[in-house]
């Protein structure tokens, strides 16, 4: 398939028809490929699927008519949308092509912009047909959950909790930290986990087709084309990100959870729907509220139930573990090569800032598995932004980079805050463990408790983790 907006089959036995709406979609951006019979049009389809078929009624010299072919490829390929035209048309041939599953009935000459509008619909469709059909082929093993450290059980627990209920859940958590993968496993644990999940990407659709997508829309030529609530019914439908919905579909998303009814668009009737709604978001709602974003009625339906997702941070214990999990899955869905980690290259992922958080790790894997040698551990120095190279021996006459925070300090405190930084850093590593700590810097548990004190490091409850920080001035005074 093209990097550009999408692959369309044109099938016209008219060539100078072919090759104007082909000339039309390739200075819109997408690719196409022409067809004058149905047989041709039949190859076509087999040596590879298209994004979208416009296709004539009327082939000359062909054995199938375009009805015939139109059967076919929905038969074998029910997620292609189709466009039908016709220089024949009448109400007769829309009707019966509609019937067989087609999107949409052009009669030529057709205008120029009705064309493009119903072909950027038709492929909008199809894009997220496609996204829900690939991320239903992909629920069992996005619904595994990898982790053991203590806020990490804390979510799981909280999350065990709200499979038992029908109430909707608001998943709290910055991007990257697994938030659609705890809709999942609340999905998977629920009483509807046979039903449907359905993923709206709020961010993703455009605000003038917001409605329609999830309504669906009705009229009396084409009778009922469903949206994503229609395909949630019985089971879950899941708001990715739901600060960016815009505020005209806010205002009709709480109309459906207070009457659990919704109306589509260019319908009249309303339509009842049985859903459990799991909503997320990386933005602070309050202040979305504050600043008129989002609407405030629409936060005190969702967030029914609050569960926040940790950062990759706030549960570092998890890292060696969770990068196992990528090392295999690599392994066994790209063919890279098994590695492991060494216990340098641990250290490492540890102490690491984690912006982007359990996806940017996984994408690290990713990277370190394509770019490396290929065999035996991963090394620290394989890693992206390493400045860990080789041992002190392999330094050689290289001087080292001094961080300019600590080259203006004295030596006495320019080692306090080295050690301050170093010890947060391997407590935060251990979850706050400070026997493990301590074993692995080469210290006493005794030794290392009075030099935390001196240090003034302390060490508790955070966000549901046990982490270490700096203590303040009234913390080190009580203490």
């Amino acid at each position: 398939m093209s990097d550009t907006k999408g692959d369309i089959l044109i099938v016209d036995d008219e060539r100078d028809i072919r090759e104007l709406i082909s000339d039309i979609l390739e200075d819109e951006g997408f690719t196409t490929r022409l067809a004058g019979t149905s047989d041709e049009a039949v190859a076509q389809v087999k040596a590879e699927q298209p994004a979208l078929m416009i296709l004539d009624i009327w082939l000359k010299d062909s054995a199938m008519d375009g009805i015939d072919i139109l059967k076919m490829v929905k038969s074998e390929h029910p997620e292609v949308p189709v466009v039908i035209i016709s220089g024949h048309g009448n109400i007769e041939i829309a009707v019966a092509a509609i019937k067989q599953g087609a999107y949409d009935f052009i009669e030529k000459p057709f205008n120029i912009d009705q064309l493009m509008v119903v072909i950027t619909r038709a492929m909008e469709t199809s894009r997220l047909r496609r996204e829900n059909t690939a991320l239903k082929r992909q629920d069992g093993g996005s619904r595994e959950m990898i982790g053991s450290s203590s806020s990490f059980k804390t979510l799981k627990n909280n999350l065990e909790k709200v499979t038992k209920s029908n109430g909707r859940v608001l998943l709290s958590g910055a991007a990257g930290s697994g938030k659609e993968l705890a809709a999942r496993f609340i999905h998977t644990h629920s009483d509807r986990s046979q039903a449907p999940f359905v993923v709206v990407n709020s961010a993703s659709i455009e605000s003038d087709r917001m409605e329609e997508v999830l309504f669906g829309r009705e009229s009396a030529e084409r009778g009922v084309e469903p949206g994503l609530l229609d395909e949630a019914n019985g089971g879950v439908i899941y708001f990715d990100e739901v600060a960016d919905m815009p505020l005209g579909t806010q205002s009709k998303i709480l109309r459906v959870l207070v009457d659990q009814r919704f109306q589509r668009v260019g319908g009249t009737e309303k339509v009842s729907v049985d859903i459990r709604v799991i909503s997320s978001s990386n933005k602070d709602l309050q202040a979305e509220i504050e600043a008129g974003n989002f609407r405030e009625e629409l936060y005190h339906r969702l967030n029914v139930v609050p569960v926040t997702v940790p950062a990759l941070a706030e549960r570092r214990e998890d890292i060696p573990e969770l990068a196992a999990h990528f090392l295999e899955m690599f392994n066994r869905e790209q063919g890279l090569s098994l590695r492991t980690l060494s216990e340098e290259a641990e250290a490492v992922l540890q102490a690491m800032g984690w912006p982007g958080n359990v996806r940017q790790l996984k994408n690290v894997i990713e990277r370190v598995l394509i770019l490396g040698d290929g065999s035996g551990p991963i090394q620290a120095g394989e890693l992206p932004g390493s400045d860990i190279s080789g041992s002190a021996e392999d330094l050689g006459d290289h001087s080292l980079a001094l961080p300019s925070a600590l080259a203006t300090l004295p030596l006495r405190e320019a080692r306090e805050a080295f050690e301050r930084e170093y010890l947060l850093t391997q407590i935060n590593r251990f979850g706050g463990n400070i026997s493990r700590t301590a074993s692995f810097v080469g210290m006493e548990r005794s030794a290392l408790h009075r030099k935390l004190k001196s240090l003034g490091v302390v060490t508790g409850n955070k966000a549901g983790a046990r982490v270490a920080y700096v203590a303040s001035e009234e913390e080190g005074a009580d203490a």
